[in-house]
């Protein structure tokens, strides 16, 4: 069985850590502008059909060019993409893969999930919808599928090839199931009221699409595979911790004690499992971290015994 570590020089680490936190940021800035689209009368579809039509538009070219002369990657790689498109970790890494969660990830896995169950005030004797319920966890599921894929590099795509093609396939479907009315679609040309500022929709978008989607699943791809899936999609969960953020900023949604409490501890339930992702490599496997190219081969030295005829007078 092949051990999940984190045993990588420091720069990968840090790389790792620096894309992933940045994904998490530009993915908890989409919710506030969302808000404010469908407070200006847009759908919750039309904000999300034209946030993956700007981002696989713009990551198009940079989709292309690494993917010259590699094209057959593309064909062999081509259900990983689609699942990508349409589409919890630790669970299935632990049953697919054997990487069984040593205790450190267990308890920072429970502090993160209690961190979150303040912060989100479920709590605070709030109202809950059941639908919303619902769209959260088929939402986790898709995230689950998002960090999974995200960390493998058997297919040899590079991280914006994968994120063009994923965000490709979104588009197709999504303007599929909204061109036969299932998915409801309203646009308008309404100013965007945000707290600090008004803007005008197109801007909105525009930054919708670009940061919040186009740059947060580039680095969240390269994050991820520099972190691997599980510690990956842990340090991910400050995506909730920025989305208060610029609740806060943007539409004046003030956090509650509780709260900040709350995320205090979804940060320290990350650090304990990196903690419990520093274990030594069992068996000398390579950390899973690298990516293939990057894992240097190790030389099997082959020694051959030379036989010497030796005289029969000196035998």
């Amino acid at each position: 069985m092949t051990a999940l570590t984190s045993d990588a020089p420091s720069s990968v680490l840090a790389g790792g850590l620096g894309f992933a936190v940045a994904s998490a940021a530009s993915f908890g800035l989409s919710g506030s502008l969302a808000r404010g689209l469908m407070d200006a009368g847009w759908t919750a579809g039309a904000a999300t059909l034209v946030r993956v039509v700007i981002a696989s538009t713009v990551l198009l070219v940079p989709g292309i060019l690494p993917m010259r002369g590699r094209w057959h990657m593309l064909r062999r790689a081509w259900p990983t993409v689609v699942a990508y498109g349409i589409f919890a970790v630790v669970g299935y890494l632990w049953v697919r893969h054997g990487h069984r969660p040593g205790p450190l990830t267990v308890v920072g896995a429970a502090i993160a999930a209690f961190g979150l169950v303040l912060l989100l005030n479920v709590v605070g004797g709030g109202h809950i919808s059941l639908v919303g319920v619902g769209w959260a966890l088929a939402a986790m599921v898709g995230a689950s599928v998002y960090f999974v894929l995200s960390s493998d590099t058997s297919t040899g795509l590079p991280p914006i090839a994968l994120a063009t093609g994923g965000l490709l396939v979104a588009t197709l479907g999504l303007g599929s199931v909204a061109a036969v009315g299932v998915l409801p679609i309203a646009f308008t040309a309404q100013t965007v009221h945000l707290v600090p500022f008004d803007a005008p929709w197109w801007a909105v978008v525009l930054v919708l699409g670009v940061v919040s989607a186009a740059v947060a699943y580039v680095t969240g791809i390269a994050g991820t595979r520099r972190l691997g899936a599980r510690l990956a999609s842990f340090v991910a969960l400050m995506e909730v911790i920025a989305a208060a953020a610029f609740a806060w900023i943007l539409l004046a949604q003030s956090p509650l004690p509780i709260q900040l409490m709350g995320a205090g501890l979804v940060l320290a339930g990350v650090v304990v499992v990196k903690m419990g992702e520093s274990s030594p490599t069992v068996d000398g496997a390579i950390p899973t971290i690298l990516a293939p190219e990057t894992v240097p081969r190790r030389r099997r030295v082959f020694t051959r015994e030379r036989r010497v005829r030796v005289p029969a007078d000196r035998a």
